[in-house]
C-alpha cells in the first residue's frame, strides 16, 4: 500500500477519496483473508491498523462515499470454506470483567448479599469460591457422547460456531475417549486452545528460517491454526487445551446431570477423564484471600510459559450458580479480574465533542499515535465534562484533582486492554499557554442547547451534558437509527452504521418507519438505489428482503429498539413479559404520561425501577415520539409476547405477592420461581390478586388481602403446592 497517496483527508478531493476508499477495501480485505481464512498474515498489525484507521477517517470525512463493502462494517472475515456451523447446546457467554480490587470485593458481598437468607438460616452455610487464571486463548467446545469425542466447535458468536472437530483430535490434550467413569451420556467440554511460549518461538524460527510468515502472538497463531482446513496443519502447530467448563451434561434419557455437585469436583472430575487442568485452581471463602492469589499468579505471569490476562473468579457450589443466575449476556456468578492495562505516554492534541442517540455530549481525547499493548491508540474516552475537569462521578477528585487540557503530555491505558483512557498529566510538561477547556452549553449537531439535568432524588446535577434538540438533532437522529437496526435489536442484515448515516444523509431515511417504506419510494424514485455509489441491483434487492423479513419482530427487541432511555434488552424483556403487546405497553405508557399521578396508572414491576418508569413515561409524553411509534406500527407488526408455561404448573396464569420475611428464599428467587411456573408476580394486593404468599412479620399486605378474599398461603404451603 505504499502507492497510496497520503494527504491529509481534509485536503482529499470527492474522488480522491472515492478512489482511495475502493483501493483501501481491497487491501483490507485480502488482509482479513489472508490473517482469518489462510493464517498467513501479510501484513503487519500496525500496518493493518493504520490501513483501517486511514478507511474510517475518509469514511467520517465523505460519509456520502461509505461503500456498501465497507471494511468498517466488517468483523474478520467469512467462516473459511468448509466448516460447518455448530449451534452450541448451551450459549457460551462471556464474563462481566474487574479491573479493581474493590470489585472483586463487591462481586463477593452481592453473593452473600443475594444468599443472605441462607447465611442466617443455618450457621454452617458458607459461600466458596474458585480462582484460576485466564488464558488468553481460543474457546473452544467438545461433545462427548458415551464418552467417545464426536464433535468439537469454536465459541464464535457464544450461540454458533465453526465444525473444527478434526483439528481439534490432532490435540494431545484433548482425548479421543475419556477415561475412567462416572460420566454423563452426554457431555460438553469447554476450556482454552493455546499455543506455549516455546511453541511460538519454535514456529516462528521455522517460519524465518525457511521464508515463512511472520506470526504476530501466541493467540492469534493458536486462532489460525484451528481454522486449518488441512488437519495435518494443526497437528504440526503441537497446541495445548486447558479444560475448566461445561456446557450439556445430560444422561442418556436426556435429562440434565451436573458432573458433580461443585466446581471444583467437577474440574477434578475432568482431571480424572484425562483432561488437562490448570495447576493455579484454588478454592477459598474470602475475598481477601481472592486478591492474594490474584496478585501470585500476577507474579508468576512471566514465568508461566503461556499467555493469561487475568484471574477468573467463580461461585463454587453450581446449586447456587443456578439460584444466582444470569444477567443478559453473562453469568451473575464469575467475574474475570484483568491485569492492569499496559499505559504509554503522549500528547493529547485536540478533544473532539460527539452526541449520541440519548443526547449525551460526550467528550473524545485526540491524541498523538502511541502504541499501548500492541495496538496503536489515536483516541481514547473523556467521559464527561467533570471528569476533563479532574472531577469524579461522586464528586470527589480524580487524577489528584488535575484537568486536561490540550498540548498536554498524558498518560494513556488501555483499560481491560480494550478501552484507552487518560489515567495521569505529567503537569511539568504542560505547555505555558495552555487553556482549561471549556465544555459547550450548545449541541454541536444542531445548535440546541445543552443542559445538565438535575436529579430530583439526589438534588445534584446529572454528570452528563445533554442535548435537548431531540428528533430535529440529526446527531440523535443517527444514532437512535443505528441503535434501531443493531444487533440487539432489529437486527436488519446489510444496514449497519454507514449504510444508517448514508442514507439518512441522502435523505432517504429519517425516522424508524421510513426504513420499512425505502422499497416502495425506492421503486417511485427517478434515482434508485440500485444505481447508487458502493450499490447494485443483488446488494439492494437483499437490503430489502432483510428489511421485510423484519416486519414481525419479537416484542422485547422492539421495545428494546425504540431506544427508551435507561431501557436496555433485560428490562425490554421484561416490559413485554408485563404488557404482552405493543398495544398495551403503548396505551397504558401513554395513559401513564398524561395522568396527574403517571406512577399510579403505570404498574409496578418488579426489577424496574421508579428511573425507568418515568423514562418510559417521559417518552410516551413527548407526541412526536408517539407519531414515530404510530408511524413505525404501520409498517410492522411485533408479535406478542409468549411465555412457554409448564403444562402441569398448577400456578400457571395465577397472580401472586409475595410479603413478609420469607425464611427458605429470598424475595429474588420467589419471584423467579413463580415467573417460571407461568405465574404473575405483582407488588401490591388487589382485585387481581389470586394468592398471597405470607411469610412472618406480614403487614398491610396481609390485611388488605383478607379484605378482599383473596387466598393466603404460607410458605411452607406455596412449596407443597408448587411440588405436586
Amino acid at each position: 500500500m505504499s502507492e497510496l497517496p497520503q494527504k491529509d483527508v481534509v485536503d482529499l478531493s470527492e474522488d480522491e477519496a472515492r478512489a482511495e476508499l475502493e483501493r483501501l477495501a481491497a487491501a483490507i480485505a485480502a488482509a482479513d483473508v489472508a490473517y482469518h481464512q489462510q493464517d498467513r498474515p501479510e501484513i503487519s498489525d500496525a500496518a493493518y491498523d493504520a490501513l483501517k484507521r486511514r478507511n474510517d477517517a475518509i469514511e467520517q470525512a465523505f460519509p456520502e462515499l461509505v461503500r456498501i463493502d465497507s471494511p468498517s462494517g466488517r468483523v474478520g472475515a467469512a467462516p473459511a470454506e468448509g466448516f460447518a456451523k455448530v449451534r452450541h447446546g448451551v450459549p457460551m457467554l462471556s464474563l462481566a470483567n474487574a479491573f479493581e480490587d474493590d470489585d472483586v470485593t463487591d462481586f463477593v458481598a452481592r453473593a452473600r448479599k443475594f444468599f443472605m437468607q441462607d447465611i442466617l438460616r443455618d450457621p454452617d452455610f458458607a459461600l466458596a469460591f474458585t480462582a484460576e487464571p485466564k488464558i488468553d486463548g481460543l474457546s473452544a467446545s467438545l461433545r462427548y457422547e458415551d464418552g467417545v469425542f464426536v464433535r468439537g466447535a469454536t465459541r464464535g458468536d457464544g450461540t454458533e460456531g465453526e465444525d473444527i472437530t478434526e483439528n481439534l483430535k490432532t490435540i494431545g490434550d484433548i482425548p479421543h475417549r475419556l477415561k475412567g467413569s462416572g460420566w454423563p451420556a452426554v457431555i460438553e467440554i469447554r476450556g482454552e486452545v493455546y499455543m506455549t511460549h516455546a511453541e511460538f518461538r519454535r514456529l516462528k524460527e521455522h517460519s524465518a528460517k525457511y521464508g515463512g510468515q511472520d506470526y504476530v502472538n501466541p493467540r492469534n497463531t493458536a486462532a489460525g491454526s484451528l481454522r486449518q482446513k488441512d488437519p495435518r496443519i494443526t497437528a504440526s502447530r503441537n497446541l495445548n487445551f486447558f479444560a475448566y467448563a461445561w456446557g450439556i451434561a445430560e444422561d442418556a434419557d436426556g435429562n440434565s446431570t451436573p458432573p458433580a455437585e461443585t466446581q471444583t469436583e467437577v474440574v477434578q472430575k475432568f482431571k480424572e477423564w484425562g483432561f488437562v487442568t490448570n495447576p493455579l485452581m484454588i478454592k477459598t471463602q474470602s475475598a481477601e484471600e481472592l486478591l492474594a492469589h490474584y496478585r501470585q499468579i500476577e507474579a508468576q505471569r512471566a514465568t508461566l510459559g503461556y499467555d493469561i490476562d487475568g484471574v477468573v473468579y467463580k461461585l463454587d457450589r453450581l446449586d447456587l450458580q443456578q439460584r444466582w443466575g444470569f444477567v443478559a449476556r453473562a453469568p451473575r456468578w464469575a467475574i474475570a479480574h484483568k491485569f492492569p492495562a499496559e499505559q504509554a505516554t503522549t500528547i493529547l492534541t485536540g478533544i473532539d465533542i460527539q452526541v449520541g442517540r440519548t443526547g449525551a455530549l460526550t467528550p473524545v481525547a485526540r491524541l498523538q499515535p502511541v502504541t499501548v499493548g500492541g495496538v496503536v491508540v489515536e483516541n481514547a474516552t473523556l467521559h464527561n465534562e467533570d471528569y476533563i475537569k479532574g472531577i469524579g462521578n461522586n464528586g470527589e477528585p480524580i487524577r489528584n484533582g488535575v484537568d486536561l487540557r490540550v498540548g498536554d503530555t498524558v498518560i494513556v491505558q488501555r483499560a481491560g486492554d480494550v478501552i484507552p483512557q487518560i489515567v495521569d498529566v505529567v503537569l511539568d510538561k504542560r505547555p505555558e499557554d495552555a487553556q482549561p477547556f471549556v465544555f459547550p452549553h450548545i449541541c454541536p449537531a444542531c445548535g440546541s442547547e445543552a443542559v445538565r439535568e438535575l436529579n430530583e432524588k439526589t438534588g445534584k446535577l446529572d454528570s452528563v451534558r445533554r442535548c435537548t434538540g431531540e428528533m430535529i438533532c440529526p446527531a440523535q437522529a443517527v444514532e437512535n437509527l443505528k441503535h434501531f437496526v443493531a444487533r440487539d435489536a432489529l437486527d436488519i442484515d446489510g444496514l449497519g452504521d454507514k449504510q444508517v448515516a448514508q442514507f439518512y444523509a441522502e435523505g432517504r431515511i429519517a425516522r424508524p418507519a421510513d426504513i420499512f417504506t425505502l422499497k416502495a419510494r425506492d421503486e417511485r424514485a427517478i434515482k434508485k438505489l440500485k444505481d447508487a455509489d458502493g450499490f447494485g441491483p443483488v446488494s439492494v434487492k437483499k437490503l430489502f428482503d432483510a428489511i421485510d423479513a423484519r416486519r414481525e419482530p419479537e416484542l422485547d427487541r422492539f421495545i428494546y429498539a425504540l431506544g427508551i432511555r435507561h431501557v436496555g434488552e433485560t428490562t425490554a424483556a421484561v416490559l413485554a413479559k408485563e404488557f404482552g403487546t405493543i398495544e398495551n405497553f403503548r396505551d397504558t405508557a401513554i395513559a401513564a404520561a398524561h395522568h396527574e399521578d403517571g406512577h399510579s396508572v403505570f404498574p409496578e414491576i418488579g426489577g424496574i425501577g421508579e428511573t425507568v418508569r418515568s423514562s418510559v413515561m417521559a417518552f410516551f409524553a413527548n407526541e412526536r415520539n408517539v407519531q414515530a411509534l404510530d408511524d413505525l406500527l404501520a409498517e410492522v407488526k411485533p408479535q406478542p409476547y409468549v411465555v412457554t408455561i409448564s403444562a402441569d404448573s398448577v400456578v400457571a396464569g395465577k397472580t401472586v405477592v409475595f410479603t413478609g420475611s420469607l425464611e427458605r428464599m429470598t424475595r429474588t428467587e420467589a419471584k423467579a420461581m413463580a415467573e417460571r411456573l407461568g405465574a404473575k408476580v405483582a407488588g401490591s394486593v388487589s382485585g387481581a390478586t389470586d394468592i398471597l404468599v405470607a411469610g412472618p412479620g406480614a403487614g398491610s399486605k396481609l390485611k388488605k388481602a383478607e379484605e378482599l378474599g383473596v387466598e393466603v398461603i404460607s410458605e411452607d404451603e406455596w412449596f407443597e403446592r408448587v411440588s405436586k
